[in-house]
């Protein structure tokens, strides 16, 4: 078996210098998006067309309110779109089929074809597809040298790589591959740009790129993003815990289709969505309470979703009641604003200097990253506070002795690290569905 080292060493032209407070990037942003092809990054994609040509508001865009303002985020007309994907439906027919499912609005994929269509020309192979027989280090190198180029041709003043891609089953601890959301992981930091993991699957946080994400000098945020049923639970968890209601039992019930619906019908994908749902319950009311949540792939609800959950607590006296809430959403429509936000974000910490996890985007996420709170109005006021440190004067709030209560989320950026994580990488492991093809990931 052969023996071989991931490095990812930050080889990437150098960024331009921090400029002035509140002002944007001094050339365009890149969104490089894992599962390029996916619903969630053609809504996002096209979304960000239709906002920039004034065709649609901004809805359900956090980075498009008042306190986000002259905070130096990239604009969304500077943004350039490109990724990985596995799958060969261009942009613009995927943009079709939305529309004709509803999740798009009629008319708007004709109105932003030319957007769609440049978005779709920056998409490159994804895998390891069957028969691949790159090694993981190929694989690493590979994927990393198509960021890299993208950032070279379009002249970009930096590039945030967003995973949007199918739900991947956890990995055996005796797995000798990486799962292949970590390897587009690695791939990230080799090519010296911030990594945001929307989805539940593994990407930098497997054992083996430990080292080398606490090293790389990069800001990163995750995972799995909070859109719909889990959103709801960080906010109902608190409340019941600060009115001292008793939760015996929280049950809940997924039915959705779509390329999530396909991919969650594998257990162990479906058990590693579940993880950070039930994480929410147990962070807000102390313990776990009873109950699990099941996932059901209906494949004729398409990009939309119902979740139902069932709540059952003691009020005085011992008094038992029930709580049952219904979540009616479209996976897509909900996700892509938040990927732009995170997108614009992670961008700005960057260009600020911070690195390391960023806990204060936890307000984004089910699993956020350590240390970061759990109830849906503190994590807002965490990104709060967040947004005024990304805007205020003076230098980096990477740069030493300008750590102005970051805590965990900022430590002094160093572009000459080049680190390794060492395993054995021979051999094929199963993936499950590979990590570049499209995703409805949400909820």
């Amino acid at each position: 078996m052969q023996e071989a080292a991931v490095s990812t060493s930050a080889t990437s032209p150098s960024t331009p210098s921090t400029p002035p407070l509140g002002t944007p990037p001094l050339g365009p942003v890149g969104v490089w998006l894992i599962g390029a092809r996916g619903s969630v990054a053609t809504t996002a994609v096209a979304g960000c067309a239709a906002m920039t040509a004034g065709l649609h508001a901004p809805t359900g865009m956090v980075t498009e309110t008042a306190p986000f303002m002259d905070r130096g985020l990239p604009t969304l007309s500077s943004l350039v779109f490109g990724g990985h994907d596995t799958t060969s439906c261009p942009l613009p027919k995927r943009a079709e089929e939305l529309a004709a499912g509803g999740v798009l609005p009629l008319g708007l994929p004709s109105a932003v074809h030319a957007e769609l269509a440049a978005a779709d020309a920056e998409i490159r192979p994804g895998g390891p597809q069957p028969g691949d027989t790159r090694t993981d280090e190929q694989l690493i190198e590979a994927f990393a040298a198509d960021i890299r180029d993208f950032v070279r041709r379009r002249g970009l003043a930096r590039a945030v790589v967003v995973n949007v891609a199918s739900t991947e089953p956890l990995p055996a601890d005796d797995a000798e591959r990486l799962p292949a959301s970590s390897l587009y992981a690695a791939a990230a930091l080799r090519a010296d740009c911030p990594y945001v993991n929307f989805t539940p699957s593994t990407g930098l946080h497997h054992p083996r790129l430990a080292d080398a994400a606490r090293t790389s000098g990069l800001p990163y945020a995750g995972r799995d993003g909070k859109t719909g049923q889990t959103l709801l639970r960080s906010v109902l968890g608190p409340m019941f815990a600060q009115r001292a209601l008793a939760v015996r039992a929280w049950s809940g019930t997924n039915l959705l289709g779509g390329g999530d619906g396909a991919a969650l019908a594998d257990p162990a994908a479906a058990a590693a969505k579940n993880a950070g749902k039930e994480r929410v319950l147990a962070d807000t009311l102390g313990s776990a309470p009873e109950g699990e949540v099941h996932i059901d792939d209906v494949p004729s609800l398409g990009d939309w979703k119902t979740a139902w959950d069932h709540i059952a607590f003691d009020g005085f006296l011992g008094t038992r009641m029930v709580l049952q809430t219904t979540w009616q959403g479209c996976d897509s429509a909900l996700a892509a604003p938040l990927i732009l936000d995170l997108a614009r974000l992670t961008s700005r910490a960057h260009e600020r200097g911070l690195s390391g996890p960023l806990p204060a985007l936890a307000f984004y996420f089910k699993d956020p990253d350590a240390d970061a709170p759990a109830a849906l109005g503190e994590q807002y006021a965490a990104l709060m506070d967040f947004a005024a440190q990304l805007g205020e004067t003076g230098g980096a709030l990477g740069a030493p002795g300008d750590l102005r209560d970051l805590g965990d989320r900022g430590v002094p950026r160093d572009r000459g690290v080049s680190v390794e994580a060492t395993g054995r990488v021979s051999g094929r492991a199963d993936r499950g569905p590979a990590d570049g093809s499209p995703s409805g990931e949400a909820s």
